[in-house]
């Protein structure tokens, strides 16, 4: 139970800093990252969870939830809103300045996420950045961005089996004995009641048996129709025969009215789909579910990362298949010339914001196995300028050439031209700055978008010179596979729940 700084401790950072984060540590064997979200959602608004399932330590030791953000941060039609009310000014300054804290006190032991913004960057924001279009209907209405800032975070740290409970309290250098004594009182207090949130009250989630998901296609609604697709691809590989791009990556939405909630989704989703980026938040408008294998851009300290994933095969019934399948993967000129393209892309966006001469690759096309699909991965890396920050480098690589294509910007047209719905969160990121200015993203795919009821999931596939129509309708599928899958589990679950089962 003890609290890190002391009172003595806090009150001497506090005439330093701007905010000194408070801890306190609990045991975790009894709790999952699940129960936590469950608990702080039935007591707090616009609770999120991040999970990490699959990876090495690196990516899976650190859970985070989190609820009650003490301000809401969205950008409509170019301009940023910070608690409803509109900024003027130049959008990507005021979202900086909407969510930079200020100066953080050195506090040992901190999880990665120890407050800050939490939320997404939909694909249409990209126009904070870069002259595109705005040809498609809204269907969404949602916010081009959303960020919630959070002062009390709850991590779960699985290597140590530790709850940390973490508030930010925000203190003002000049303040009197007693305003550093209030500000400590209210951190306490803050403490205390999240302690409480995670001992009891609210629903806990009941086990069940896992139900098998037959005929997981029913009900979903498809757009554009197949046809239509179709024709979109063909007119794609017009523009690149034409020279005017070498890639771009085509869309379909499915939706339907599922009867279950997105938190019985997630819960199957983690099951069936485990991914290095795994979230739930709620944004008031909306509930946004997804199990991302794809890191878009991750800073941490002055390095800065992302990794390309271009190149697809299902998973093999059995291990032979699985193995002939990768061998596939490897040896497809098509799926080795798109991953190229996109490393180079990659390479590009980071020597954007990178110190001449120390961009990398790291990692060159490795195949990562999933649920459903195995993919080619490269990892790029590059020391990011001293003139720049975290929203600098997820901006210069915002979209991801992987959703987008090449070059970027010409593709992204052409996605204006052939998409007729603004994509919303798909294509996006979704992750957290932290009080440090560290940030740590994924790119909005295997996401699912919640509101009023309806459940909407997109996928694409990366069109090149020698696509095959049919083929690039089915990789479309493939990916929207495992939500589709996850939501008839969790239809047959609720179902089961409600007769008694």
């Amino acid at each position: 139970m003890e609290v890190r700084p002391n009172r003595q401790e806090f009150s001497k950072l506090a005439r330093d800093f701007d905010v000194v984060p408070v801890v306190q540590e609990l045991t975790s064997d009894t709790v999952t990252p699940f129960t936590v979200y469950s608990r702080l959602a039935a007591h707090g608004r616009n609770p999120f969870l991040l999970e990490s399932v699959e990876g090495g330590e690196r990516a899976a030791r650190f859970s985070f939830a989190g609820a009650d953000p003490f301000r809401i941060v969205e950008v409509r039609g170019g301009v940023v809103f910070v608690d409803g009310a509109p900024r003027p000014g130049d959008p990507v300054a005021e979202l900086r300045r909407a969510t930079d804290l200020g100066s953080v006190a050195p506090v040992d032991g901190l999880p990665p996420f120890a407050g800050g913004a939490m939320g997404y960057l939909g694909y249409d924001a990209v126009r904070l950045v870069e002259a595109i279009p705005a040809s498609g209907r809204d269907e969404g209405g949602l916010p081009d961005a959303w960020f919630g800032m959070y002062d009390g975070i709850v991590a779960l740290d699985r290597a140590r089996q530790r709850l940390l409970l973490v508030v930010a309290a925000r203190t003002d250098t000049g303040s009197t004995d007693a305003a550093v004594d209030e500000t400590w009182s209210a951190a306490q207090q803050r403490l205390a009641a999240m302690h409480r949130a995670l001992l009891g009250g609210g629903d806990s989630p009941r086990p069940h048996v896992i139900p098998s998901a037959s005929d997981a296609w029913e009900g979903w609604r498809a757009t554009p129709p197949e046809a239509d697709y179709l024709a979109a691809v063909s007119r794609a590989r017009e523009h690149i025969l034409a020279g005017d791009i070498f890639q771009v990556v085509l869309s379909r939405r499915w939706r339907k009215m599922p009867r279950c909630t997105t938190a019985e989704i997630y819960r199957m989703l983690r099951l069936t789909n485990p991914s290095p980026y795994m979230f739930l938040f709620d944004t008031g408008q909306a509930r946004i579910v997804g199990s991302s294998p794809e890191m878009l851009v991750r800073v941490t300290g002055d390095t800065v990362a992302t990794c390309p994933i271009a190149g697809t095969r299902r998973r093999g019934d059995d291990p032979d298949e699985d193995r002939r399948l990768e061998e596939e993967l490897r040896a497809d000129p098509k799926e080795r010339a798109e991953h190229v393209m996109l490393v180079d892309l990659g390479r590009n966006d980071i020597g954007r914001v990178s110190a001449p001469g120390s961009v990398r690759v790291v990692r060159d096309m490795e195949v990562e196995r999933y649920s459903h699909v195995m993919h080619l991965v490269s990892e790029v890396e590059g020391r990011l300028r001293d003139d720049l920050d975290a929203w600098d480098a997820l901006l210069a690589c915002f979209p991801a050439g992987t959703l987008s294509g090449a070059p970027k910007v010409r593709a992204m047209e052409i996605i204006d031209e052939l998409e007729t719905v603004k994509r919303g969160v798909y294509g996006g990121a979704v992750g957290y700055r932290n009080l440090d200015g560290d940030l740590d993203s994924c790119i909005a795919i295997r996401t699912l978008v919640e509101r009023g009821g309806t459940v909407q999931i997109q996928a694409g596939a990366g069109i090149v010179y020698d696509s095959v129509p049919e083929n690039e309708l089915a990789e479309c599928a493939a990916k929207a596979g495992a939500l589709v899958e996850a939501v008839a589990m969790a239809e047959a679950a609720a179902q089961g729940a409600h007769h008694g089962g």
